[in-house]
Formats: structure tokens, sequence, C-alpha cells
């Protein structure tokens, strides 16, 4: 089980704080946004006199809250068609455990959320990967990278869009090519979504339950968190017209009881009567997405490519070990009492060797607060290369 490149310098971190020294984390897409008040509010009125436990599949006015906000996107179900879960990971959990057996086989594109590695080693799934690059702004590599890597044991495809951890947003021609191979060789296709919210460009956003032909192929991953900066309720959903995929997902589901009662009646109260919220954090991730990107691309020795969703990019430093470096920052280095904290992005490719002197950074800080981080950035890279 590989230590999560996201996580795995907070020892570092709670050290240098213990030191007096101010971190500004871009490791983590914990955004620094208030979750809605409306939700809040909930929480707050909450007056039951037991917490019981709730249904295995979470409770029936959240599935059907949830109907209505896939309309918005134009994803029909019903409410039978949609499992909560104790967040997204549990979600893909449950989602590899149901539909693979030991030794079978996912195709990812790298680099990839790295909890995806996580989860298929706890379900005894192999990750088979196809390389993407910085030098093309991470797109889809050729369909023929995908066929080359079936065989027998190749059970799935998993997608992230827009993705973690680049921010790309697969194009209407890239996931027609997906479900053509979905089709042509009988495979799962495994979709987390959990950043639709966040897309910033004029092309629609293609979920995998809008492709025809393969609808009981698709298992859309999703969750709450981040687009209503609720990370800590943990509510996800699994959803799939596959009733046989929903039948297993459910053993699990009782296995392990139920999803959180407060976070399911948090996630209930932040769907309906929030827009003006989504679209205000849209506009202020707008707004970061900017100051991060161009901020990044002026330092000398940096560059990384625009994102197009969600709200990370990996960006391609002047050092020749991105992971020793994000150490050194967190032990070593301090501007004026400040330090910041990036993931490396090894930890997001199957090989270590890819990705040495790239980082994963999430842009989820205010302006003023990713301007300094930028700043003590630069100042970091000067005193580092200057040892």
């Amino acid at each position: 089980m590989p230590s999560s490149p996201i996580r795995k310098l907070a020892p570092l971190a709670m050290e240098a704080e213990g030191r007096g020294v101010k971190i500004y984390r871009l490791n983590i897409g914990q955004p620094d946004i208030p979750t809605p008040q409306k939700a809040l509010d909930e929480l707050k009125k909450i007056d039951r006199k037991v917490l019981e436990y709730s249904p295995s599949q979470g409770i029936l006015s959240l599935r059907k809250a949830l109907v209505n906000y896939y309309e918005r996107y134009q994803i029909k179900l019903t409410p039978d068609e949609i499992i909560i879960t104790s967040g997204g990971s549990e979600a893909v959990l449950f989602a590899f455990m149901s539909c693979l057996d030991p030794g079978d086989e996912i195709i990812v594109s790298e680099p990839a959320y790295a909890n995806y590695m996580s989860f298929a080693i706890s379900a005894g799934a192999v990750i088979r990967t196809v390389a993407t690059t910085i030098d093309e702004g991470f797109c889809l590599p050729k369909v023929e990278k995908f066929e080359e890597l079936i065989n027998e044991r190749t059970k799935a495809i998993l997608i992230c869009n827009p993705n973690n951890p680049t921010g790309y947003l697969y194009t209407q021609r890239e996931m027609n090519q997906i479900r053509d191979l979905v089709k042509k060789y009988n495979l799962y296709l495994f979709s987390d979504e959990v950043y639709r919210e966040f897309i910033y460009t004029g092309s629609p956003y293609i979920s995998a339950m809008h492709l025809e032909g393969i609808e009981n192929n698709v298992v859309l991953i999703d969750s709450v968190s981040k687009r209503y900066s609720e990370c800590g309720i943990r509510i996800g959903a699994l959803i799939t017209k596959n009733k046989e995929v929903r039948d297993t997902v459910m053993k699990f589901c009782q296995a392990r009881l139920s999803p959180p009662l407060l976070g399911q009646l948090v996630a209930e109260a932040s769907i309906e009567g929030t827009e003006q919220y989504s679209r205000d954090v849209y506009e202020e991730y707008v707004e970061r997405r900017k100051c991060l990107i161009d901020g990044l691309n002026r330092i000398p020795g940096c560059y990384t490519p625009i994102p197009m969703g969600a709200f990370y990019t990996v960006a391609q430093l002047p050092v020749d070990d991105a992971e020793k470096f994000c150490a050194w920052c967190l032990t070593d280095f301090n501007y004026e009492g400040e330090t910041v904290m990036m993931a490396p992005a090894n930890g997001f490719y199957s090989d270590p060797e890819l990705g040495r002197n790239q980082v994963r950074m999430a842009y989820v800080l205010k302006k003023e607060d990713l301007r300094r981080a930028l700043f003590i950035l630069e100042k970091a890279l000067e005193a580092y290369n200057n040892r």
C-alpha cells in the first residue's frame, strides 16, 4: 500500500508549524471557501432524540434531491440508481470490489489520483497506466495506446473528468473513443466526476452517463466534498443503471451498515437553494486559477499548462527531485517565517521516475494567499538551487 503523496509530508508540516512556521497548503484539495450557510444552519438545528442508523443505500430524501440535481446536467436517474457512500473514496472502493476479481486489470491514464492505486490494492486489482505528458497538456493519448493494454484480464477503464491531478477536461471526441473501447471489449467504465462544477471552457460537460450504448457499463463516482466545501461530512455517491452491480455494491454497503447520518442531512440541505452560492464559488475559482497559473509561469524555470477543470494543476519546477524539494521547504526553509507545502507529482505516476521534477498544486486558497505562496515558492527555488 503506497503512502499518499498528498499527505505523506504531513508530519514534516506539523513539525514546521510546531516551530512557528506558517504554511501555505497547496498540497491538498481542501477549499478555504465557507460551506453553504443553508447547510450549516441545518446542522445547527438538528433536534433528533436519537442519531440512528440510516438505510445502507442512504436516506431516500437525499437520493431524491440528487435525482433533481443530476437532471440539471441532463442525467436522468431514479433514486434506486443512486447509492450514498462515505465519500467518493468509498464509492471507488465499492465499485472496484463489486466489479473486479483479484488479478483483474483497470486501465487508467496517468498522472492519476493516487488513491486509485490504494483502492485497487485493497480490491486485489491491478492498475495498468497510459501515460500523458505535460508537454501535450496531459491530453488523452491515442486510443491505440489503450487498446495495446487490453487482454483477457482487463475489466475496466477508469477516468477522472475533469481530472485530478492535472485539471484536464476530456473532449467529446475523447469520450466517444473511450465509449467505443468500452463497448467493443464489454468493459466497465468507472467515471469519477466530482469536479463537474469547475469547468473553465466553453466546451460542454460530457458525463459518462451521456454516452449512448454503454448505459449498463457505466459506474459514476460522485461527492459533495468539493462543490459545497464539505470534505469533512464524508458523503459521496455511486451511481449506475446496472442493477446487478447495484445489488453487489449493496452487500458491501450493508457490511459497513450505513453512511454518516449527519453528513447526509447536511448534504441534502446543500443541494436545493444554493445556486447563487455555486455561481459565486465558480467565479472565485476562475480568478484563483488565473492567479496561480499566471504567477507560476512567471517564475523562472516553472511551467504548467492551463487546466480546464477542477482546481488542480501539475507544474514542472527547476529542480531535479521535487519530493526532496517539497520536504526541504518544510524542514530547512522559511521566508519571513512562512513556507509552502505541495504534493510531489511522482506519487501520481505508477513509475516514481516519472514526474520527478513536478508537483501538484491546488488553488484552493484565497488570491492573496496564492500570491504570497507563489512569492515564497520563488524564494525557495532560488535558495534551493543556490545551496
